[in-house]
């Protein structure tokens, strides 16, 4: 009852600033006050603000939204481990394989470190002169098809 005859007042208040509004040729502005301010008791006909007054004040209402509550921090969390983990089980797996077939079959182990060097390769002799040799650029760029 309370929360209709505050619609009504919101509902004439808007209109009365829209009937202002207008008188000051502003008859734009004027018709989308009227539609903001018709909006209030629009809800009261239908009853809707009876239903949301209905709704506020029930505890099963509100258990419901609990329930709901739950339920969408349940299906927000599963999402963010399952971004973490990189997708389901499946994506995991066929990431894993293209990933084995995008290394070259020729293609040499990644070195652990300086001390990693193999023994049977000897270590490259600094090269005089001022013309560099683009021979390994030239080679990683083959090897890349490029």
């Amino acid at each position: 009852m309370i929360a209709e005859t505050v619609c009504s007042a919101v509902s004439a208040a808007g209109l009365g600033i829209a009937a202002v509004t207008a008188y000051r040729k502003r008859f734009l502005a004027a018709a989308r006050i009227a539609a903001y301010s018709l909006v209030p008791i629009g809800l009261v006909m239908t009853g809707v603000v009876e239903w949301a007054a209905d709704t506020a004040f029930s505890v099963t209402a509100w258990a419901g939204f609990a329930v709901l509550g739950a339920a969408w921090l349940l299906f927000s969390g599963t999402r963010a481990v399952e971004r973490r983990r990189g997708g389901t089980r499946k994506e995991r797996r066929a990431a894993r394989s293209a990933q084995r077939e995008a290394v070259a079959p020729a293609a040499s182990a990644p070195s652990l470190g300086p001390s990693a060097r193999p023994a049977s390769r000897p270590a490259a002799a600094p090269r005089s002169g001022s013309a560099e040799d683009f021979s390994d650029i030239e080679a990683i760029l083959k090897k890349h098809g490029i």
